[in-house]
């Protein structure tokens, strides 16, 4: 019996009762749970196996629900609320004291969203509490943009799923936390760097950190495919080096022209980063059901998304 389900009254229910609903967002489907239970937040990361070092982003319904979470907004942060909320920007900001340790990796920094997604705002509206959702899928894993993909990955764990469509975005959300008043990116995601600067100048990024990182997703290793994947500048040159293996080929834009290449997507025959994001994960999820030897995926320009999607093959295609 599927459990993907579009009845909101269902997923409000289950909440309550401190189990967890996977929900759509515009970037990708999250694991969600009430921020105040700690059998919730415990039961999210140990479904998804994610280290306890890693924090949690808090999903709040409107932007005046903010003073409820944190304890101080700089001027430029509420800036990036207000042009880019609903949407695909997290901000990390000094807690409220109320907001449990479990879900800030003890930090005195909570991680908040308000998602771009009719059917989860109105949840949210409906809800007496905040919803902690990391990524619906196992820790490190190729993160879920389809319902289908959170019931493949959970369908013994979790009630129900909350049917949303596929994700617009398809990629994380781009986190910028704070030094003093200068905004730092922890993430790049969603959200370009330039479309970020250019509402409050420009932006330092710091978005690698192994050790009780400062936000999601700044892990070496992550978003990665079970089948080895190599990120090149060079398809056709990376082809020659895997002699009688089966090739699989994700692209930007241009078809490779090579008869030994089993199985080719383009992210974008029009060369548009915003469509190659939105597509990039459900691509990594076709290309790992292939039973393919090696992945090779092409670099993208390094500007805009493609800034953002190279940061994600880069993270699913280092050596362990």
């Amino acid at each position: 019996m599927s459990i993907i389900s579009t009845d909101i009254t269902r997923a409000k229910a289950i909440l309550e009762q401190n189990d967890l609903v996977a929900i759509p967002t515009e970037t990708v489907y999250g694991l969600a749970g009430n921020i105040y239970s700690e059998k919730a937040i415990k039961a999210i990361f140990e479904t998804k196996k994610r280290p306890f070092f890693n924090p949690l982003i808090v999903h709040i319904p409107h932007i005046n629900y903010l003073e409820n979470v944190a304890s101080y907004v700089p001027e430029k942060a509420r800036q990036l609320a207000e042009a880019f909320w609903p949407g695909s920007l997290t901000l990390v900001l000094p807690k409220k004291a109320n907001i449990p340790d479990l879900i800030t990796a003890g930090k005195d920094t909570v991680a908040v969203r308000i998602p771009n997604h009719p059917l989860t705002l109105k949840l949210l509206e409906s809800l007496d509490f905040p919803l902690a959702a990391p990524s619906a899928n196992p820790f490190g894993s190729i993160s879920p943009t389809t319902a289908k993909h959170v019931e493949t990955y959970f369908k013994n764990d979790i009630q129900m799923v909350l049917d949303g469509g596929p994700c617009q975005h398809g990629i994380e959300s781009t986190i910028v936390g704070f030094e003093g008043e200068n905004p730092v990116v922890y993430r790049l995601g969603s959200i370009a760097l330039e479309d970020l600067e250019a509402v409050v100048g420009s932006i330092l990024v710091k978005n690698k950190k192994e050790q009780a990182p400062d936000a999601p997703g700044m892990l070496e290793r992550h978003y990665a495919p079970k089948t080895q994947t190599i990120l090149v500048d060079s398809v056709i040159e990376e082809i020659k080096k895997h002699p009688g293996e089966k090739i699989g080929v994700l692209a930007f834009k241009t078809p490779v022209q090579d008869s030994t290449v089993a199985y080719h997507i383009i992210l974008s025959e029009n060369g548009n980063l915003n469509e190659a994001a939105a597509r990039l994960y459900d691509a990594l999820h076709d290309m790992d059901k292939q039973d393919l030897d090696v992945i090779i995926a092409e670099r993208l320009p390094d500007y805009g998304l493609g800034r953002s999607i190279n940061d994600r093959l880069e993270r699913a295609t280092v050596s362990t």
